[in-house]
């Protein structure tokens, strides 16, 4: 009979640390270096918590897993950050970090994402401008603007037909506002040299506009492109959704939502002009 007790008991103990482990979802470090372990886009730092410090299945643990609004999210414990071999932006002091569309191994805070890349994609088409050996460039940041104007018509008809008639037509009217002047600068000029790009590899517009100064030689000495910043970015519009149904479900809201966000990516510009 004692060793049935004890059996029953061993059975029940290992049955609460499959719940747990269920429950819990801990990441240990050899998890990392199993071929079916991903890091999410979405990754959350966060203190260690009472249940995983306390768990007997998660001792040793870095961080858990979690699933909010269908969204894997990967948690990592600040005290072991190290272990996962990542990179924060601007630090690690953060909660909500998304992966650099550019590099897997670095996150940008949530908070900052839009502003870093608009700056990283500035900065680079500065380069940009220095090895092709412009003399003068200017980047504009631009944002398309929508407004919507309602115009009425009067239709008269004949009495025994239709009456008189009043019909309204909405009509849109797609115009863009100037922001501001990211970067402008006159240089001496030089022979190109092929550019190295990052964040703007996969588009076309820079990509033709190289490809001219490189083979253009002297008969080359202006151009105007524009470069639609939702095509480099790393958060599409159905991935926002997603963030935003993580970020309700923690009970965290801001002053704008990354949805709305990334929306507004979709009708923002680099205008950039170069001369030679």
């Amino acid at each position: 009979m004692k060793k049935g007790a004890a059996a029953v008991k061993e059975s029940a103990e290992e049955s609460r640390k499959r719940l747990d482990l269920k429950v819990l979802q801990p990441i240990f470090p050899d998890t990392l270096d199993q071929a079916e372990f991903l890091m999410s886009k979405l990754i959350r730092v966060v203190d260690r918590d009472k249940k995983h410090a306390e768990s007997d299945v998660c001792q040793g643990s870095i961080g858990f897993l979690s699933d909010k609004g269908g969204l894997r999210v990967v948690n990592l414990f600040k005290d072991s950050l190290g272990s996962f071999g990542l990179t924060f932006y601007p630090d690690p002091d953060c909660e909500f970090y998304y992966v650099n569309p550019t590099d897997r191994d670095n996150y940008i805070s949530l908070d900052e994402y839009f502003s870093y890349l608009k700056m990283v994609r500035v900065n680079e088409l500065q380069r940009v401008a220095q090895d092709l050996g412009a003399k003068h460039f200017r980047v504009t940041y631009k944002e398309e603007q929508t407004s919507f104007s309602e115009t009425k018509t009067k239709a008269q008809a004949k009495a025994a037909k239709t009456g008189n008639a009043e019909t309204s037509r909405s009509e849109t009217e797609k115009k863009y506002s100037m922001i501001d002047v990211a970067a402008e600068m006159v240089m001496e000029g030089h022979a190109p040299e092929m550019p190295t790009l990052v964040y703007l590899a996969k588009d076309d517009n820079v990509q033709n506009l190289i490809h001219l100064r490189m083979t253009g030689g002297e008969g080359f000495h202006n151009h105007k492109i524009s470069i639609k910043m939702s095509h480099s970015s790393g958060i599409r519009e159905s991935d926002a959704v997603k963030i935003d149904t993580v970020l309700k479900s923690l009970k965290i809201s801001g002053n704008a939502t990354v949805t709305n966000e990334a929306v507004n990516e979709s009708r923002r510009y680099l205008e950039y002009e170069i001369d030679f």
